[in-house]
């Protein structure tokens, strides 16, 4: 078995929780600017120039790495306004641009040839080696993260024969599109979340309390309707329930969250670089808890691979964070697509 570690990246939607994420274990941290070109772009959250400047500053004296996400896609009319946070990502000294978009990566390449890291954003919905291989080649990018839509044979079929370090999905909310390629907030809300950096956007969404139980909708559709004692997660149309065959159901999937414990001696024996927790949406506390529980699994799978086992405490601490209140570990278990 490969005993080298995978990075744990975990999200910061503030300064709060990158502080949260460095405190408790984290390797790296990402964040994205208060802006369009970062897909959590979600009032209250995200970095302005001083916050950011600081955030890195107290990442680094803790030898923790930053990642900026710039993984939404520029539109003709606003282009300067991505390639800004590529020139500012360079002069604020991050670890590395996590990128989608193909022209942007070029302007990243060519204005800052030797300053700025390249990671190949999830959004850009690379899930071959092949791609991987054409973003390296033209782009130089050196690690890539990939949709949580592939099966562990295909994950281990391409981490084999990339150019590049893989980074997968750990624990987080479960997207069951490729992203990037997803259109279903877009269609009901009318704004992109490959352009304006929001699935199900906040102004769009209402709880209402009825005499049926308690009603989520996104822009004005009824997405799911949960009893009194029900969870409530965040309205997505995935994740919506519907009339199937006179049922309400869960027709694309239930709200849940991914959790990768069970499978990790096979995420180091396979060389996976590291492992990514979902959430800049989240609390710094949601942040602190799930750093605690994936750096002491990930330490103890490095220090006695056989002996491995998932801590009863460890599922317990995580599933109460998890949407649901329940985990799966999607598509590395079941065919999707």
């Amino acid at each position: 078995m490969n005993n080298r570690k995978p990075e744990l990246v975990c999200p910061a939607g503030g300064l709060p929780a990158l502080k949260a994420a460095v405190d408790n274990g984290a390797d790296a941290v990402y964040m994205g600017f208060r802006d369009d070109t970062n897909a959590r772009n979600f009032p209250g959250l995200n970095f302005g120039a001083d916050d950011a400047a600081r955030g890195i500053e107290y990442a680094h004296r803790a030898g923790k790495k930053v990642l900026l996400a710039i993984n939404t896609y520029p539109q003709t009319h606003n282009w300067s306004v991505w390639t800004s946070a590529v020139d500012r990502a360079a002069l604020l000294g991050i670890d590395a641009a996590i990128i989608a978009d193909l022209g942007l990566l070029r302007y990243a390449a060519n204005q800052h040839p030797n300053n700025l890291r390249l990671h190949l954003s999830v959004q850009a919905s690379a899930t071959t080696y092949q791609a991987l291989e054409f973003y390296h080649q033209r782009f130089g990018i050196q690690r890539a993260v990939l949709p949580r839509v592939l099966s562990l044979p295909q994950l281990w079929h391409t981490i084999a024969n990339s150019p590049v370090e893989i980074e997968v999905f750990g624990y987080g909310s479960l997207c069951v599109m490729v992203e990037g390629r997803c259109a279903l907030s877009s269609y009901i809300t009318g704004r992109s979340p490959n352009a304006s950096g929001v699935c199900s956007p906040a102004e769009s969404v209402r709880w209402e309390e009825t005499s049926l139980g308690r009603q989520s909708r996104l822009n004005g559709v009824l997405i799911d309707r949960h009893g009194l004692n029900e969870a409530t997660g965040y309205p997505t149309l995935c994740k919506g329930r519907y009339y199937t065959n006179a049922q309400p159901y869960y027709a694309i999937e239930e709200p849940t969250s991914l959790n990768v414990l069970d499978i990790l001696p096979e995420l180091f024996q396979h060389n996976v670089a590291a492992i990514k927790v979902e959430g800049r949406q989240r609390s710094p506390a949601y942040v602190a808890a799930v750093a605690r529980v994936l750096r002491a699994a990930i330490d103890l799978c490095a220090s006695n691979p056989e002996r491995y086992s998932v801590k009863t405490q460890w599922t317990s601490a995580l599933d109460r964070l998890s949407e649901g209140q329940s985990h799966t570990l999607g598509a590395y278990h079941r065919p999707w697509h």
